[in-house]
């Protein structure tokens, strides 16, 4: 291919010289195929990209369509039922709940209800009145000073760095008029932060914020930061869905100077934050440093997220809680598909337990070990919608974060450029002009909508199911796919025998 190219490109040359000189037609082409032929030639001698190489030039069209591979899925191939993480009825539900518009659809569903993996609710013939009111939830146990309540829809973890300056101010000001609580992520709390929303201060592995020169924990400088009125809960973060047992990653491009300064770190560098915490080693000390944190911050709810790994890890925490008789006021569980603005594609697809299974599995320790009713258990898995809300809190929760669907509320569009500071609708980017395009008016209102009109949705949901409180979901209220996939077995005999049996 290299020669016929070489052999096409010298001959339009020839051919636009020979009208160039008989015609006196411009140069212009002939310029053109000179610096084609100059690009292919390059190409050629190069030894490090082996299409160019063999394909000079045109080559260049592999990458550009690589490029955009995930546009051209996104508008021409996808269908709204396809998509991921999310799919496009998904997020085109929640941009017309943030927009506060009509998201009713007609004609019916368009997903294959027929089949062993579809969930559904058990409504009642009965509904129950639908709560106009939006729930809330109590944080605080035995040896909490300051007690939260809490709505029952918050921000998950989302650092400045990760989201641009913009995106968090916006998410900010939403939580503000929707009174619901904004986590910082564990890039640290900043002024971005403090719009007057109640927040949950996540305090990782890095220690953002409050660490010393080495990297180390720094009680002084926690103490300063958790007493500031609007830090309502303190969050402890283990491990996140979807890189546990990896650390925070911030790429370099996006690791400004002024992000840099407020996380004590070198700008422009990649900033990993160690898989594991210094101040704690185990079971014991983290319970130990639940109390030390419960302190410093004079009684407020203190807890740790985590996505559950080795399940006896999480039990021998348990029963060093009951030994000490110290508990968290909560506990956070994630998901392996919960979010990221950037991880090594194994740890996003290989590691960790899955959020369904990981929530049961903490619900029914803690009734097994009776400390349910000492620890509130926070779900924050790919929820999106009142009927994740309600699911979740069938399953075990007693209220939800969520990440992306707040970042669907901004206006993101799934392009998945997190992670290389190009996101197109300056969300999660630090690129100045990009970010221009997230007007915080505009998009904090979009955030408060949201929140408001999927709570909404959820006391439908739960209405429907014949209920009047959230503290009355159960897994009960839903059934699977699975529990009546063998009709067909009942309607459609295999044998003779069976009939006669009937």
């Amino acid at each position: 291919m290299r020669k016929q190219i070489f052999i096409v490109g010298i001959s339009l040359l020839a051919i636009s010289l020979f009208f160039n000189y008989y015609m006196e037609t411009s140069y212009l082409f002939s310029v053109i195929m000179l610096v084609f032929i100059a690009i292919g030639f390059y190409n050629s001698v190069q030894k490090k990209h082996a299409i160019l190489r063999n394909f000079p030039v045109i080559g260049y069209f592999r990458y550009i369509f690589e490029s955009i591979s995930p546009e051209i899925q996104q508008y021409f191939i996808e269908r709204s039922t396809d998509g991921k993480p999310f799919s496009r009825n998904q997020r085109s539900l929640v941009y017309q709940r943030a927009k506060n518009i009509d998201s009713n659809t007609p004609f019916g569903t368009q997903l294959d209800l027929n089949h062993t993996n579809y969930e559904g609710i058990k409504h009642s013939i009965f509904p129950a009145k639908v709560n106009e009111e939006l729930p809330r939830v109590l944080v605080g146990g035995k040896d909490c000073k300051q007690p939260y309540s809490a709505s029952l829809l918050n921000i998950s973890a989302m650092s400045f760095g990760s989201l641009s300056e913009n995106a968090i101010v916006a998410l900010n000001k939403g939580a503000l008029r929707g009174h619901f609580y904004h986590n910082t992520g564990e890039g640290g709390l900043t002024d971005f932060h403090l719009q007057g929303a109640d927040v949950t201060w996540q305090i990782g592995t890095g220690y953002f914020g409050c660490r010393d020169d080495r990297g180390n924990f720094d009680g002084g400088k926690f103490k300063e930061k958790a007493s500031h009125p609007n830090v309502k809960m303190i969050e402890i973060k283990l491990s996140q869905g979807a890189k546990p047992g990896h650390g925070g990653v911030l790429p370099a491009a996006k690791n400004t100077e002024q992000i840099a300064k407020i996380r004590g770190v070198l700008p422009h560098t990649l900033i990993l934050s160690p898989p594991a915490h210094s101040a704690f080693s185990d079971a014991k000390g983290l319970i130990e440093f639940i109390a030390r944190l419960r302190e410093l911050s004079n009684g407020k709810p203190i807890g740790f997220k985590l996505c559950i790994g080795k399940t006896s890890e999480f039990e021998a925490i348990c029963h060093e809680m009951i030994a000490a008789d110290c508990y968290p006021d909560f506990i956070t569980v994630d998901g392996a598909e919960g979010g990221t603005g950037a991880a090594p594609l194994e740890f996003s697809d290989g590691v960790g337990m899955p959020f369904e299974p990981a929530l049961i599995f903490v619900n029914k320790t803690l009734v097994n070990l009776n400390i349910r009713d000492k620890i509130r258990i926070i779900g924050s898995g790919k929820i999106i919608s009142g009927y994740s809300v309600l699911h979740a809190i069938a399953l075990g929760a007693d209220m939800c974060n969520s990440a992306r669907g707040f970042m669907f509320s901004l206006g993101c569009i799934q392009a998945l450029r997190c992670h290389n500071n190009q996101c197109p609708t300056g969300v999660a980017t630090q690129n100045k002009m990009l970010m221009k395009g997230l007007v915080v008016t505009d998009k904090s209102e979009r955030v408060y909508h949201y929140h408001r009109n999927t709570l909404h949705a959820a006391n439908e949901l739960l209405a429907a199911a014949g209920k009047n409180s959230f503290a009355e979901a159960d897994i009960s209220i839903f059934m699977r796919g699975d529990e009546f996939a063998h009709l067909s077995d009942s309607y459609f005999p295999n044998n003779l025998t069976n009939v006669s049996q009937h």
